[in-house]
């Protein structure tokens, strides 16, 4: 499959502090906006209940304020991350024109133990879940 990974990049008129509370909030991403319905967190495991199901996220790296990595089975609710059906997402926070320049990067749609029908349908709608989120971080920030 050639596109393994996402990459998006936003601009967002706010402190790296302020951008980094919200990304820092466990799975806020997951679901529709303004997040999951309920959230569950057990040390660096979370599980996001949405109405799509629930969404368990291990949190594997942090370094705040500028970098997040957790691990998450989109498109398996109600799978625990692991190996073969799981993407890793990474935040990477920079200062920038007294603002924050925010990078996402979802990886490992390749190696999900599906077929490359089912990993590009995985990837496309993931696509379009950053675009959506990332703007709904951005003006929530910049409120």
């Amino acid at each position: 499959m050639a596109n393994d990974r996402i990459e998006r990049n936003i601009f967002i008129n706010a402190s790296i502090q302020t951008v980094w509370d919200i990304v820092n909030e466990p799975a806020w991403w997951v679901g529709d906006a303004p997040g999951p319905d309920k959230v569950q967190v057990e040390g660096s495991r979370v599980v996001a209940d949405t109405k799509y199901g629930k969404f368990p996220v291990i949190i594997e790296q942090v370094d705040p304020p500028n970098y997040l990595a957790c691990r998450w089975a989109s498109s398996f609710p109600g799978k625990e991350p692991r190996e073969g059906n799981s993407t890793l997402v990474e935040f990477m926070l920079t200062e920038k024109d007294s603002g924050t320049m925010l990078s996402v990067i979802e990886s490992g749609f390749s190696s999900l133990n599906v077929d490359q029908e089912e990993q590009r349908k995985f990837f496309d709608g993931n696509v379009e879940g950053w675009v959506y989120q990332l703007e709904v971080l951005r003006k929530r920030a910049e409120q």
